[in-house]
């Protein structure tokens, strides 16, 4: 008789308020007896420890995934290829592995580099969708995205050439926006959009900041910062 293998589950925990997991996000990491979480440079495992606040994990085996911000190619398909090997290792033996993620798993999202992976390689994957960090943004702002028949478009300032998407009709998401601070708000200056964008850090978070003008930013933001820029009322 084969053996099963392991499912590699993807699980939302959304920006930071551990009260914005799903039902079935809690539901799934109840039920896996692995959990897998992203681990910055620094040590850092913040989507494990927002799941932490919605889910008692004490009993689960816990799997510290590394992973690079280098943007050399070959460095990256290296690390995800580690750590699926490192998953791989559980769902061999027949366990679930819940892999947390922050936002939506399939926005921006490093599961999704392990997840095709091991897709190739022949195991089951599921994807637990949840809260993007740009829909509580706007929630915590009090205000819709888009209406109508108004476009939405996602653009990673990280990247600074998506930045020419800013010149698209609609509302933009500047996502990753922290680091590349100085240089988006030139360029929101320079276009004229200053006055329709507003950015929220660590939205959810202990240390949320909300700015609605930016031209009153006196502080460096962090790396999960967010802005929003509507589209000029007709």
């Amino acid at each position: 008789m084969e053996e099963r293998l392991g499912v590699f589950y993807g699980v939302s925990v959304g920006p930071g308020d551990p009260e914005l997991l799903t039902v079935k996000a809690c539901r799934v990491l109840k039920a896996c007896p692995v959990i897998a979480a992203p681990q910055s440079q620094s040590g850092e495992q913040l989507a494990l420890s927002i799941a932490g606040q919605a889910v008692d994990l004490d009993g689960k085996a816990l799997l510290s995934l590394p992973f690079t911000m280098s943007r050399d190619p070959e460095v990256l398909a290296a690390a995800w290829e580690k750590n699926a090997d490192l998953v791989a290792a559980y769902l061999d033996r027949g366990a679930d592995v819940a892999m947390v993620v922050l936002g939506d798993v399939s926005t921006y999202s490093t599961y999704c580099y392990v997840m095709e992976r091991l897709k190739q390689r022949g195991y089951p994957t599921r994807m637990i969708p949840g809260v993007t960090s740009f829909a509580a943004i706007a929630a915590r702002l009090g205000e819709s995205l888009v209406e109508g028949r108004e476009a939405l478009h996602v653009l990673p300032a990280s990247h600074p050439d998506q930045l020419a998407g800013l010149d698209l009709p609609g509302t933009k998401i500047l996502m990753k926006s922290g680091r590349e601070l100085p240089q988006v708000l030139a360029v929101l200056q320079e276009k004229g959009l200053l006055d329709r964008a507003q950015l929220v850090a660590n939205c959810g978070l202990p240390g949320e900041l909300v700015c609605r003008d930016l031209r009153e930013l006196d502080q460096a933001v962090g790396y999960y910062a967010t802005i929003i820029v509507k589209e000029e009322a007709p």
